[in-house]
């Protein structure tokens, strides 16, 4: 049996009508539980939003944060439930939210009405933003280094090239960037100038952990303040900084600067192996970290634990 396993949480982009359903349908109370929780909390039948809404109601921020986060909480759930308890935990962006509840930073009440709140700052935040005649966006860059990446968006500011900024640190092979329209459309041709393979266009509704978002930050901070957040009990990675989060004021401080500042997933990655894990756990909807993982190289296996079969069948396998 696998004793020390730990526990990564998916972000928006994972999401898909009927996500969690099967942990309801087959779980515990605790999965019952969180279900009951965040439908009190969203003021709607969480079950019956998760089965019934279409994909595009569900790409909502203000939708897919709550959404998610309560579909990450009931996979930790009902891996409890299983003996399956988290070592460490870790999430992007979003899902760093179910990885501070499961580390015991904060409460799982307090993390959905956070998430809530968060999504409702951001949707805001972006209405505004796609209303201009020309929105920021983000993209994928790939087939360059993270730290090439980086540093070719700090020679380029310095000559004048602004409003381009490093989002999301995937792999070692992939880093989002967001920017102004502008800015993107110069951008994509000198990425391609200095070797990458592709400027991929991101369907995504805003310009995600960039100073583009400052706004929903500001509006987020209230409701933060208000939360208490506890010393981990457990391992927990921050995305702003890649490293391992030492106490409770730390990780509310790190929330706040995580919705403009760049997700260092590769960082977090290498710091969780460094602890040494027996397994990780995609713990929620899709397979994306599964892959970010593979692309690190490491011997450390991560399985999917999105689906009450995914589970069972990991759980059956390591005994």
């Amino acid at each position: 049996m696998i004793n020390k396993a730990f526990l990564l949480f998916p972000a928006q982009g994972a999401q898909f009508p009927g996500m969690a359903l099967d942990l309801l349908e087959q779980g515990g109370e605790r999965v019952k539980s969180l279900f009951a929780l965040a439908t009190k909390i969203q003021g709607k039948d969480m079950a019956e939003l998760l089965r019934d809404s279409s994909p595009e109601y569900l790409k909502r921020t203000d939708v897919s944060q709550p959404a998610i986060t309560l579909a990450n909480l009931a996979a930790a759930a009902y891996l409890a439930e299983k003996g399956i308890k988290a070592a460490g935990c870790a999430g992007f962006s979003l899902g760093e939210y179910a990885a501070l509840a499961v580390a015991g930073v904060i409460s799982d009440e307090d993390c959905l009405s956070l998430v809530t709140h968060r999504g409702n700052a951001m949707q805001a935040a972006i209405d505004r933003i796609q209303a201009g005649a020309e929105p920021p966006g983000m993209a994928a860059v790939i087939g360059l280094a993270p730290e090439q990446v980086e540093s070719l968006i700090a020679e380029w500011k310095t000559s004048g090239l602004v409003d381009l900024y490093a989002a999301n640190i995937n792999s070692p092979r992939q880093v989002a960037v967001s920017g102004s329209a502008a800015a993107m459309n110069e951008a994509e041709k000198r990425f391609k100038e200095a070797g990458a393979k592709r400027f991929m266009r991101l369907a995504v509704a805003g310009p995600y952990h960039s100073p583009f978002m400052q706004e929903a930050a500001d509006a987020f901070a209230s409701a933060l303040e208000k939360v208490a957040f506890n010393d981990p009990a457990v391992p927990i990675f921050s995305n702003v900084t890649g490293k391992q989060i030492q106490s409770g004021a730390e990780a509310k401080a790190l929330a706040l600067r995580q919705i403009v500042e760049a997700v260092r997933w590769t960082d977090e990655e290498a710091a969780t192996a460094l602890l040494g894990p027996e397994a990780l756990l995609e713990a929620g909807p899709g397979k994306v970290l599964q892959g970010l993982w593979k692309d690190t190289g490491s011997a450390i296996p991560c399985y999917g634990a999105g689906t009450a079969v995914e589970i069972n069948e990991f759980i059956d396998n390591s005994r």
